[in-house]
């Protein structure tokens, strides 16, 4: 990276990404077959020299939203946050076979990416897409 793009200093972290990326459909199957769990994950991109948290606010047709989940990606890390598996502080956790959508806000900018892994039958599916960064 040329130092101009760096702040000046050759190997200085600049952060690049967006503070609030939004996530429309969101979907924890709820049955897997075989090794493999079907699953969800937030890929996060931290380029910055500062740690960041995110709060993620989960949203369905249905019912109030889900809220209270909160993560950490360390500077000049990448993180996989698997949405089956990630919980708020009194437990909850997102619902399998249930379609939502998913907030993610940071307070550093960040690069979010979304997965789904479905093993629900034998051929199973990944995919991936980029969050929307909405600000």
């Amino acid at each position: 990276m040329p130092a101009a793009a760096s702040g000046g200093r050759p190997g200085a972290s600049r952060a690049h990404g967006r503070h609030v990326w939004l996530i429309p459909d969101g979907f924890l199957p709820d049955r897997s077959q075989g090794d493999l769990e079907s699953h969800e994950a937030v890929c996060v991109l931290n380029t910055g020299a500062d740690d960041a948290r995110l709060t993620l606010t989960v949203y369905f047709e249905d019912r109030e939203p889900l809220r209270g989940f909160t993560v950490t990606v360390p500077a000049e890390r990448t993180l996989h946050v698997r949405l089956d598996r990630i919980r708020t502080p009194a437990g909850e956790s997102i619902p399998r076979g249930v379609p939502y959508a998913l907030l993610v806000e940071s307070d550093r900018p960040v690069v979010v990416q979304a997965s789904r892994m479905d093993t629900s039958q034998t051929a199973l599916t990944l995919m991936t897409t980029m969050a929307w960064p909405a600000g």
